[in-house]
C-alpha cells in the first residue's frame, strides 16, 4: 500500500496523545478520524487541538490557515463509523485491559487490507498483534509527547509484522515530517527503556531527600543539557503512564533495577498525576 494523504486516518482515543496524533495527520493534509466514548472528551480534545494550532500559527510554523487544519478532524462516538477507513492508529489508555477491549471491538469492523498500528509506549507488540485477526498487518508507532514538537517517531515490529506493514509505517512516518527510528519488540522499546528508568531514578532522588524537586530539575539541565528536568518532563508525561512503563519493564524485564519507586506510586494513588490533573510534582494553573 502506498502512503496517499486521501486515505482516511482512523484514530481511537483522543486524549493527551490521541489529541496530537490527530493534530499531527490534518496539519500533514490527512484526513482524520477521531473515536472515543463521550462529547466532553471530544470537546477538551477541540480545545487542545485549537489552542496548539494557533501557538504555531503566531510562530509561522503552519503551512495552511487553522480552520482548514481544523476542518479534516471530525469526531465519532460510534466505532462502525471508522468501518471505511484503510488505516487505524490506536492511542487510548497505556492499560493493557482498555487496549484489550479497544482491539477486539476493532477487530468486528477492520477489512482483510486494513493496517493497524498501536501507539504503545510499553506493551508487546507480538502480544497485541494476537488480538486481531492479521497479525501481520500490526505494528507499534510510538509518537513522543507532544506529537505536534516531537520529531521522532518509534516504528516497532512484533513477531508477524510484514515487511509491506512495516514499510508502509516507515513511509507514513517521513509524510508526517517526523524521524522513523526501528526498534525490535523489546519492553520499553528504545526511548523509554532509557528515558523512564532515569526519570524514576530522578524521584528515587526527590524520595531520599538528596535534593529538592527545583535543583533536581535544574541539575540535569544544566549539568546534562536537557531541555527540561526528568520531574517537570514526568509531569509533562503524565505520572500515570510513567508508573505503567515502569511496572511493564519491571515484569517483563524480572529486575529490580525497574521497580516503581514508592514516591511516584504514591502520587498515582493520591490522583497527582502531572499536568493533566493540574497536580504533580509541581503546580499547574
Amino acid at each position: 500500500m502506498n502512503v496517499d494523504k486521501n486515505m482516511p486516518i482512523s484514530l481511537i482515543g483522543a486524549g493527551q496523545m490521541g489529541s496530537g496524533i490527530g493534530e499531527v495527520f490534518a496539519s500533514a493534509g490527512f484526513s482524520v478520524k477521531i473515536h472515543d466514548v463521550s462529547e466532553e472528551i471530544f470537546e477538551r480534545s477541540r480545545r487542545k487541538i485549537s489552542d496548539s494550532l494557533e501557538k504555531l500559527n503566531s510562530k509561522n510554523q503552519l503551512a495552511e490557515p487553522v480552520e482548514v487544519i481544523e476542518q479534516r478532524i471530525s469526531y465519532h462516538r460510534d466505532l462502525d463509523e471508522l468501518a471505511d477507513g484503510d488505516v487505524f492508529i490506536e492511542s487510548v489508555l497505556e492499560d493493557f485491559p482498555t487496549k484489550s477491549g479497544v482491539f477486539k471491538r476493532l477487530s468486528k469492523i477492520l477489512k482483510p487490507s486494513s493496517l493497524v498500528a498501536t501507539n504503545t509506549s510499553s506493551y508487546s507488540i507480538t502480544t497485541l498483534s494476537q488480538l486481531l485477526p492479521w497479525p501481520e498487518k500490526f505494528i507499534g508507532f510510538h509518537f513522543m509527547n507532544p506529537p505536534p514538537r516531537m520529531k521522532l517517531l518509534e516504528v516497532i515490529r512484533g513477531l508477524h509484522t510484514s515487511d509491506v506493514t512495516f514499510n508502509f509505517f516507515w513511509r507514513l512516518a517521513e509524510s508526517l515530517a517526523k524521524m522513523p527510528i526501528p526498534s525490535r519488540n523489546s519492553p520499553g522499546f528504545v526511548l523509554n527503556r532509557i528515558l523512564i528508568p532515569m526519570i524514576n531514578e530522578a524521584i528515587h532522588t526527590l524520595y531520599e531527600g538528596v535534593s529538592s524537586i527545583e535543583h533536581i530539575d535544574k541539575t540535569l539541565q544544566l549539568g546534562a543539557n536537557h531541555p527540561m528536568g526528568p520531574l517537570g518532563l514526568a509531569d509533562l508525561i503524565g505520572l500515570d503512564t510513567v508508573l505503567a512503563i515502569m511496572k511493564t519493564l519491571h515484569r517483563e524485564m524480572g529486575d529490580d533495577k525497574y521497580r516503581p519507586c514508592p514516591l511516584l506510586e504514591s502520587y498515582v494513588a493520591n490522583g497527582k498525576l502531572g499536568k493533566k490533573t493540574k497536580s504533580g510534582f509541581y503546580e499547574y494553573q
